[in-house]
């Protein structure tokens, strides 16, 4: 690379002073912060956070534990539990999202399968789920693969074994909680996420341009000299 074509190096005291030009409000912080926590379901931070913060929140803080109940119960399988506290909460939630109850029932057939319950299993699809298909025909799909898993013997050894993974009671949990949230008037989402996959993108970008300090390990979140070699100093954002 000739002289004339190497990229301009932004030292790290110059980096620093342009940052500190870029004003940020530290209520802006506080708010993207909390906004996480509740998000998220970490109440008590939540609260302690409000407290040290003064940060007034307009969510009540009480109902993140009861959504979090909801939340555990789908991940720990129990689904009819689940079922029972959102109904409790607020029936219009599963009445007016017929996909959403599709994915809950769904995973309870998945827990009676994982279970070993094939007659029982087979009943309730019959029941609960095969009406649900004949009314919204592109679920029906997915619950011809959901009972394609009583094919097998072992259900572990079926190519549709991910159903059986925890990461799929996890779908179904944030799938749970973001109508949840929704009902609430709360975004599905916290910004946090949104904002970090956003600085890795704008740090893509740059490095075409210039050498410049970057934060390398998005865990200690530490901006590193231009030119330094990230190697086995964790993934980057």
């Amino acid at each position: 690379m000739t002289a004339s074509s190497a990229k301009p190096t932004i030292s790290m005291e110059e980096w620093e002073r342009k940052m500190q030009e870029v004003p940020i409000a530290k209520s802006d912080l506080n708010q993207l912060i909390m906004n996480y926590l509740i998000i998220e379901g970490y109440k008590d931070a939540a609260e302690k956070f409000s407290e040290e913060s003064g940060l007034t929140s307009n969510v009540d803080l009480g109902s993140i534990e009861e959504r979090m109940q909801i939340r555990f119960a789908v991940q720990n399988g129990d689904i009819r539990s689940a079922i029972e506290r959102v109904n409790d909460l607020n029936p219009d939630i599963l009445d007016t999202d017929p996909r959403l109850y599709f994915h809950l029932q769904q995973q309870h057939l998945i827990e009676l399968i994982r279970q070993g319950k094939a007659e029982e299993a087979l009943e309730f699809a019959q029941e609960e789920l095969a009406p649900h298909g004949e009314e919204h025909p592109e679920l029906l799909r997915e619950l011809e693969k959901t009972m394609a898993l009583l094919a097998f013997e072992v259900t572990g050894e079926s190519p549709l074994a991910d159903l059986l993974d925890f990461e799929h009671r996890q779908k179904t949990a944030n799938e749970l909680n973001a109508a949840l949230l929704a009902a609430h008037s709360q975004p599905k989402e916290p910004k946090l996420p949104a904002l970090l996959q956003l600085l890795a993108w704008t740090q893509e970008q740059l490095d075409e341009k210039a050498s410049y300090p970057r934060i390398n390990n998005i865990v200690n979140a530490v901006l590193e000299e231009p030119g330094k070699d990230s190697s086995g100093a964790g993934s980057r954002a």
